[in-house]
C-alpha cells in the first residue's frame, strides 16, 4: 500500500494515528498540496475531488476521503466492530466529524494558522465560531456520560474527531472550560502512541491559497 499525504494535514494524520495504531508500515508519498501536485492529472485520476490523504492499495485501487480510509484500514479490527447496532454507532461519530468538526474547528485553524483569516469574510469567521462552539459544547455534554463517543470504547470515531477537536484552541477556541471533553482528550492521548502533528510552517508554501 501507499499513502499519498500532506504533513501538517489532520485528516493525514488520522491516517498515520490508525497505521500506528495497528503496528502497519506502508510506503508515503508527500503531496506539495500548495504548490499545486494534488491538481495533476496523475493525482487526479487517483481522486478526482484532489484532496489528500489516498490510499493507494496492492491492486491500483485508490481510495480517498480520510473516514473511508479509516474505515477500510480499522475493519476486522478492535477499533470498528463488527455488530450492525456498534458499527452504525461508529459511522455517526464519522459523519459528524465531517460536518460538524473539521469544516469548522479544522478550516478557522488553517486560516489562523497560515495567516489567512484577516483576509475572510468576517460573517463567514463568526458563523464558523459560533458552530464551533455549539460543536465542542456538544462533545462535552455526551462526554459527560461516555469515555468514548462510540459504544463506550475507544474507536476509530474517537480518532476521526479527535484529530481536529484537539487542536480547536489554535483556532481560538476556549477548550479548557470544557473539563469533560478535555478528559476525554487525555483518554484518547492514552490509547497509543499516536504520531506528532506537523505545523504548517514545515511547509513554506502553506502561506499561499489552495488552487
Amino acid at each position: 500500500m501507499r499513502l499519498y499525504d500532506y504533513g501538517p494535514s489532520q485528516n493525514g494524520w488520522k491516517i498515520r494515528a490508525v497505521l500506528a495504531l495497528l503496528g502497519i508500515a506502508i510506503d508515503t508519498e508527500q503531496v506539495s498540496i500548495f504548490e499545486g501536485q494534488s491538481r495533476t492529472d496523475a493525482f487526479l485520476a487517483k481522486n478526482p475531488a484532489g484532496t489528500v490523504p489516498v490510499l493507494e492499495l496492492e491492486d491500483g485501487l485508490c481510495i480517498a476521503e480520510s473516514n473511508a480510509i479509516l474505515i477500510y484500514l480499522a475493519s476486522a479490527t478492535a477499533y470498528l466492530p463488527a455488530d450492525r447496532a456498534e458499527h452504525a454507532a461508529v459511522m455517526q461519530w464519522l459523519f459528524f466529524e465531517q460536518n460538524y468538526v473539521e469544516p469548522v474547528i479544522g478550516s478557522l485553524r488553517y486560516w489562523v494558522l497560515t495567516g489567512k483569516l484577516p483576509h475572510r469574510v468576517p460573517a463567514i469567521i463568526a458563523a464558523r465560531r459560533s458552530a464551533g462552539d455549539r460543536t465542542l459544547d456538544r462533545l462535552d455534554a455526551h462526554l459527560r456520560h461516555h469515555d468514548f463517543l462510540a459504544n463506550n470504547r475507544f474507536s476509530i470515531a474517537d480518532l476521526a474527531v479527535y484529530a481536529y477537536a484537539h487542536l480547536a484552541a489554535d483556532a481560538g477556541f476556549d477548550v479548557e472550560r470544557r473539563a469533560y471533553f478535555m478528559a476525554w482528550v487525555q483518554r484518547v492521548k492514552a490509547q497509543g502512541a499516536l504520531p506528532p502533528v506537523m505545523p504548517y510552517t514545515a511547509d513554506p508554501h502553506s502561506l499561499r491559497e489552495l488552487g
